[in-house]
């Protein structure tokens, strides 16, 4: 019997990863992922092809998206897995994000217009097609154009919070994301937990309200986990009785240490996430 190897946090080009959705299962594919999750920033529309050539592979596509919402006016990342991508409720839902992500959008273009990089605009358009026009985006307009050494390099310069193009933005309340990912029949999974940089008593309440809105799960293994913070949320997981899930967040070939199914077990005393999926 095939051993599942499971990949549940990937990016396509319909937000900011690098890949068509095609490209994407075709090198899960080629790492040996057979269960592959695509969770584009706030937005579906790639899963149609994705699916098409899942299918093609043999490959299990598991149905999924990464809401941007906040709670205790903190932003959070929470992935739907295994949803409906044609509920009316999720699309709605979608809908207002993509209008919050253009308005960020506009705003960052003419803070860079007004430290003197012009063109911003124009640019992320373009690359961004019919997809999401995220910061990264914008993180590579800056680096193509030499006015930065590295994507980090842009983002420590003018992308991060407190730096010149910086945008506070206000995303929809943990509760909503919570509610549309369950309105789809999906199942809501906090995403990179230790990526917030929380202390562990703030962590401890964002998890009770995530887990009283009706979030099912967290993520314990990503392709940046140490095996310290691997502990740390087999601890929280236990604590709030969460199913664990795994996936590396992948976004692009050229990041060497983020790839897909590059992946650490999950820890056998967590329950998988893929115990709920239908």
């Amino acid at each position: 019997m095939t051993e599942i190897k499971y990949d549940l946090h990937s990016h396509s080009h319909y937000s900011d990863g690098e890949l068509s959705p095609t490209q994407l299962v075709l090198r899960a594919k080629e790492h040996g992922v057979n269960t592959l999750a695509l969770t584009d920033h706030d937005t579906v529309a790639g899963l149609a092809e994705a699916q098409l050539a899942a299918t093609e592979q043999d490959i299990n596509l598991i149905t999924g998206i990464e809401l941007s919402c906040e709670w205790s006016k903190k932003p959070f990342h929470i992935l739907g897995l295994n949803i409906d991508p044609n509920n009316a409720e999720l699309l709605a839902g979608t809908q207002r994000l993509q209008v919050i992500r253009l308005e960020r959008a506009k705003k960052i273009a003419a803070k860079l217009e007004k430290n003197k990089i012009p063109g911003a605009w124009e640019a992320v358009q373009a690359s961004a097609g019919t997809g999401m026009i995220t910061r990264p985006h914008f993180a590579n307009f800056l680096l193509e154009n030499n006015h930065v050494s590295s994507i980090q390099n842009a983002f420590d310069r003018y992308l991060g919070q407190g730096k010149p193009a910086f945008v506070s933005t206000q995303w929809v309340e943990l509760e909503n994301a919570i509610q549309w990912i369950q309105a789809a029949g999906g199942v809501a999974v906090v995403a990179h937990p230790m990526r917030y940089r929380l202390t562990a008593s703030w962590m401890r309440r964002f998890l009770a309200a995530f887990k009283e809105y009706g979030g099912e799960g967290i993520e314990v293994i990503t392709a940046r986990s140490n095996p310290d913070e691997v502990r740390r949320v087999i601890q929280f997981a236990k604590q709030f009785e969460l199913y664990g899930s795994m996936g590396s967040d992948f976004h692009t070939p050229k990041n060497q240490w983020v790839e897909l199914g590059r992946l650490a077990p999950l820890p056998e005393n967590i329950r998988p996430v893929w115990e709920l999926f239908d």
